[in-house]
């Protein structure tokens, strides 16, 4: 259970800093692999600043295509 808290808070912090919904983020993190990549490590992701994690999301986007 908080693995999923954990990821639908990544979710709703990465979508207000790239200025978008929740949804939209959602679908943006599902097609370039930033929900895979939440769901795989969990373990390491959820002990650093939530900042760090967003940070990660969005180099991890771009590198699988992302323009975010």
């Amino acid at each position: 259970m908080d693995k999923i808290r954990y990821i639908n808070l990544c979710i709703v912090e990465f979508a207000r800093k790239s200025g978008m919904s929740a949804k939209i983020a959602f679908n943006y993190l599902k097609l370039y692999k930033g929900l895979d990549f939440l769901d795989c490590n969990y373990e390491a992701e959820h002990l650093l600043p939530l900042n760090d994690t967003i940070r990660d999301l969005a180099l991890l986007c771009k590198r699988n295509g992302g323009t975010i």
